[in-house]
């Protein structure tokens, strides 16, 4: 089916990529990120994640390509001489320090997830959402976000949707060591059920 960002980009292909799709792509994500952050070893970042790098199969699965400027992580050092990445995904600590850590992944996981839901690259949002005004955090609506492209979700795929922009809102935290992992990010979007966790950006958006 090819990039993701292509069937973002052409509202043919946006307005048959659903809801339900949507959040399947962003779970796919997830879990191939948490399988390289968590399970290999030693650990692989891959630092350019975005959604001309995610290739949808003919059952509209996400994988992960293009590992040019992927790095296996030495526990050691984590500081490279060169920074790899797009700008507008890339985490905002590596424009001060060269030190690649998995919470960069996270970060452009973050920005993606809400491309995703928008259908368009969110950098408005995430100006709003670092905006040191709170008045401009709370006023931010779920039908704000949302790709108007699409019908407004049901009830409980609106709750997976609201899920998604929090755990995404959180991603982007200016201070890695406050963003969530691949694994917590991965196990919480497999849920059933949204459960109680610290993924929870107050307010909501409803």
């Amino acid at each position: 089916m090819g990039s993701l960002a292509r069937m973002l980009e052409i509202e043919e292909y946006a307005k048959e990529f659903d809801w339900s799709k949507r959040l399947n792509i962003v779970k796919g994500v997830a879990y191939a990120l948490s399988y390289m952050h968590h399970d290999c070893s030693p650990p692989i970042i891959h630092r350019d994640i975005k959604t001309n790098n995610i290739l949808l199969d003919s059952q509209c699965e996400a994988h992960v390509s293009d590992f040019g400027t992927a790095k296996i992580l030495d526990l050691n050092s984590s500081n490279w001489t060169s920074l790899a990445g797009t700008y507008g995904y890339i985490a905002p600590e590596l424009a001060y320090t060269m030190k690649v850590t998995e919470k960069c992944d996270v970060y452009s996981f973050g920005v993606l997830s809400l491309e995703v839901i928008m259908g368009k690259y969110p950098g408005d949002f995430i100006s709003s959402v670092k905006s040191s005004d709170p008045s401009v955090e709370m006023g931010i609506q779920l039908k704000d976000v949302l790709d108007q492209r699409l019908p407004f979700p049901k009830p409980h795929v609106k709750a997976e949707l609201i899920r998604v922009v929090e755990i995404a809102t959180e991603c982007l935290n200016d201070i890695p060591e406050s963003r969530p992992t691949m694994h917590m990010i991965s196990k919480v979007l497999a849920a059933a059920q949204a459960p109680n966790c610290s993924l929870q950006l107050e307010p909501s958006f409803e």
